[in-house]
């Protein structure tokens, strides 16, 4: 381990979260950002402590309402961002093999995130959204297509009893299986034990045994008033046994607003939990811990091709807990149907994504295309449009990152046996993201 590239990463990625207003101790996912967590037991950078950076998370950074410039300049006089993202790079290329493409992508990612904060500050050209989508997912931006997975929503609602207008027979189907918000934690736990127990079945067979007794599910449920997003996952990971060993600790914070069905909530704990997010970081907590993964494995990051392998991952961990590889696989017709609504709400993301930044459109019209098209609320159209959408980070780098991981998973889990996909999409095999997990395969 290089203590040199170990600082570099450091430094730029808690850089670039200072300046879009993030605080990764912050327990909150109203609080963090771009860094999802830090669960080594090394010190904070100087990026993150320096005394300039308080008032520019506070004043919410670059993309904040009012953003406090002389604070912002004091950070930067102090802290070379561009420079420790050249770090990262000048690593990558010394690290070389796997570690080196990994890395490579990261600091390709961080380099648009700092262009993006200086557009923002009105000091550098406006960032293409080709070049945002490229660093983020790996692949060029393009518009979703929802009419198959639309049309399969609309057989299975007709099976079920619902016919007529398909965005009020699924607000019926809705309606008629909403979960009692009261009975969200009690739920949750169900669930978690469900899955958990599929996921020991079906995907602890294929991976290494040091990852066998690694907690995959340690979470907390908690509700959350007047969220902008339908919920966040806080991967905290600072909790230790007595040992020293970590806890593998999380708390998924739920929009206490969010009307959401039970095969919603199913597909909603596999992908935020169990084995989705939960245990994909516990994994990168272990891999870290025991010296297979570098430093980079310890700092989880949004807007980069590791995030979209993530999320590709999450999107898919219903269908891995039940061993299955297609969505009518799960027999379940309400299985079915949560997954797909789940699925037409990540291309509906993608969707807002390309309308707003590569079309140019008003939000008013994504906001009334997405319920039609991809079936979402109205809750959620307005914030896929809006806050989400139109965020100058967020709507440019992460939404098409939903889509682009699951369809990539997808399309890896048709290709290879899970005893071959499984530990490579997972990290057992090596750190890997959306682009470099290609390598680990064709190895």
């Amino acid at each position: 381990m290089s203590p040199r590239l170990d600082r570099s990463i450091a430094e730029a990625i808690l850089g670039v979260d200072t300046l879009f207003g993030g605080d990764v101790t912050n327990p909150s996912g109203t609080g963090r950002f771009i860094a999802d967590a830090w669960f080594s037991d090394e010190p904070l950078p100087v990026a993150y402590a320096h005394p300039s950076a308080a008032a520019v998370r506070a004043s919410g950074g670059v993309s904040g309402g009012a953003p406090d410039r002389a604070a912002i300049d004091a950070y930067l006089a102090a802290i070379d961002v561009p420079a420790a993202i050249a770090g990262i790079a000048e690593g990558a290329r010394e690290a070389g093999g796997l570690r080196g493409r990994y890395l490579e992508g990261l600091s390709v990612s961080c380099a648009v995130m700092w262009d993006l904060a200086l557009e923002l500050l009105g000091r550098g050209d406006p960032v293409p959204y080709a070049r945002a989508v490229v660093a983020s997912c790996g692949v060029p931006p393009s518009p979703s297509e929802p009419q198959a997975k639309r049309e399969r929503v609309a057989a299975l609602l007709e099976s079920a009893g619902y016919g007529g207008d398909l965005q009020g027979a699924v607000a019926n189907w809705r309606r008629d299986r909403l979960v009692p918000r009261k009975s969200i934690p009690a739920l949750a736990r169900a669930f978690i034990a469900e899955l958990d127990a599929a996921t020991a079945v079906h995907l602890l067979p294929h991976l290494p045994p040091a990852l066998h007794a690694v907690p995959r599910a340690n979470v907390t449920f908690l509700p959350i008033e007047n969220a902008w997003f339908s919920g966040s996952m806080n991967y905290l990971g600072r909790a230790r046994r007595a040992d020293g060993s970590p806890e593998f600790e999380a708390t998924y914070e739920l929009n206490a607003a969010l009307e959401i069905s039970i095969p919603e909530f199913v597909q909603l704990v596999a992908h935020e939990v169990v084995p989705g997010h939960v245990t994909t970081f516990a994994y990168l907590q272990h891999l870290y811990c025991t010296g297979a993964a570098g430093f980079e494995a310890s700092v989880p990051t949004m807007n980069t091709r590791a995030a979209t392998l993530s999320e590709g991952i999450a999107n898919n961990a219903i269908l891995i807990a039940h061993g299955v590889t297609e969505i009518a696989e799960l027999g379940d017709p309400d299985l079915q149907l949560g997954l797909l609504l789940a699925l037409l709400q990540d291309d509906a993301k993608n969707q807002a994504s390309w309308l707003t930044w590569q079309e140019g459109w008003p939000q008013a019209e994504v906001a009334a295309l997405l319920p039609r098209d991809f079936l979402v609320s109205a809750e959620r159209a307005d914030k896929l449009s809006g806050a989400w959408g139109r965020h100058p980070l967020l709507g440019r780098m992460y939404l098409p990152c939903y889509r682009a991981g699951t369809d990539k998973v997808a399309d890896l889990r048709r290709q290879y046996p899970p005893g071959r996909l499984l530990p490579a999409i997972y990290g057992a095999n090596g750190l890997v993201d959306i682009v470099t997990v290609d390598e680990v395969l064709a190895g």
